[in-house]
C-alpha cells in the first residue's frame, strides 16, 4: 500500500496572510478588529496577531457585508448583531453558486 502524505493545515495565520487573502491592507484588518467584536485574534508574546480559521471566517463575513454588499460599518454591525446566522447562510449560498458557475464555465470551455 503506497504512502499517502497528509496535507498539513495551519492553525494560525498572520495578519499579512489574512490581508492578502482578501486583497486588503493590513491596517484595514486591524481597524475592523477594533470595530467588530467578532474578530478576536490571539496575540503572541511579541504582540503579533495570530488568526484562527474562525477569525478568518468572521473577517470574511465583514468583508462580504462591507465590500461586496456595500453596507456601512454601522449597518454591518447591526446585521451581525441581529441575525449572524442568516448572513452566514446567504454568504455560503453565494459561495456555492459561484463554485457551480465556475465549474460549469470550465465544462463549457472544455466542450468547445
Amino acid at each position: 500500500m503506497p504512502y499517502i502524505e497528509k496535507e498539513i493545515e495551519k492553525k494560525y495565520y498572520t495578519i499579512g496572510e489574512v490581508a492578502e487573502k482578501f486583497d486588503v491592507a493590513t491596517s484595514l484588518i486591524r481597524f475592523w478588529e477594533g470595530e467588530f467584536d467578532i474578530i478576536k485574534p490571539k496575540k503572541n508574546r511579541k504582540g503579533n496577531r495570530q488568526f484562527t480559521k474562525q477569525d478568518i471566517e468572521n473577517v470574511k463575513l465583514i468583508y462580504h457585508l462591507v465590500k461586496e454588499k456595500g453596507f456601512t460599518l454601522q449597518g454591518a454591525k447591526d446585521m451581525l448583531k441581529n441575525d449572524v446566522h442568516a448572513v452566514k447562510d446567504k454568504m455560503e449560498m453565494l459561495d456555492s453558486l459561484r463554485n457551480i458557475k465556475n465549474f460549469l464555465t470550465e465544462v463549457r470551455e472544455k466542450l468547445q
